[in-house]
């Protein structure tokens, strides 16, 4: 089994930047055009790419559609773009400017019928689940806020609707580059063996996406390692292509 390798770009004020545990008071910025950022990981063999709207999850609608726009529109990478994305309009924007996909995490929790209208209209290939956890709950509005919904609950619910596919993000490991959660993933991979789980928060090298290839965890996002040069891309190519 392989694992698909998805860089991620996440965007403050038109610039590429990443967070520590998603406090926007701490925040490093490697570049002023995600478009650039985005063609070089296209040139780098990358067939995927994650795309957050910081500023759309702090604000409570998407905000960088523009910039979304100008990276489905210079590159043929295949994006999914998350942030923001509370109501018909935002998420009109965001497959008007290119998105194969929409990650939807704060709605699911606070306005599930609306997500589940969502998932009929436009089908489980287009929609992923954010479940982004700290301390066993699921977090919202851009992680500054902490809900009661436990995970496990969580994903039955939605996976009993026809989710396939989910982005579960451990918030205390993310942007500290301390490893990622692979107990927790592979709990939810035992729970749900037919989720298409995408893995994200804490990656710092090869190894730990390694660990995860070998855990079975189907793909893996990966920021602040690959900014911070922790990864050697050209050795993990042979782990998407198993």
């Amino acid at each position: 089994m392989s694992i698909e390798l998805i860089p991620a770009i996440d965007i403050i004020d038109g610039n590429v930047v990443r967070l520590t545990q998603g406090d926007y008071a701490q925040k490093t910025v490697y570049g002023t055009s995600p478009a650039d950022v985005a063609q070089r990981f296209e040139q780098m063999g990358f067939h995927r790419l994650h795309v957050v709207d910081l500023d759309g999850a702090k604000s409570h609608h998407v905000v960088n559609v523009p910039a979304l726009k100008e990276i489905t529109t210079k590159t043929n990478l295949v994006v999914d773009f998350g942030g923001g994305i509370k109501t018909d309009d935002d998420i009109k924007q965001a497959f008007a400017a290119g998105a194969a996909m929409v990650t939807v995490g704060s709605i699911a929790v606070q306005q599930p019928s609306l997500f589940e209208r969502w998932l009929q209209t436009y089908g489980q290939d287009r929609m992923i689940l954010g479940a982004d956890v700290r301390n066993g709950r699921i977090s919202i509005n851009g992680w500054l806020e902490d809900s009661e919904e436990e995970l496990i609950p969580f994903l039955r619910r939605y996976v009993d609707m026809g989710v396939h596919n989910v982005l579960c993000t451990d918030i205390s490991r993310d942007g500290m580059l301390n490893g990622p959660a692979a107990e927790l993933y592979r709990s939810v991979m035992q729970t749900f063996p037919q989720l298409n789980l995408i893995a994200s928060g804490g990656v710092s090298s090869n190894a730990d996406i390694e660990a995860l290839h070998h855990a079975g965890i189907p793909a893996v996002v990966f920021g602040k390692a690959f900014y911070t040069g922790k990864l050697n891309i050209e050795q993990l190519w042979h782990l998407q292509n198993e």
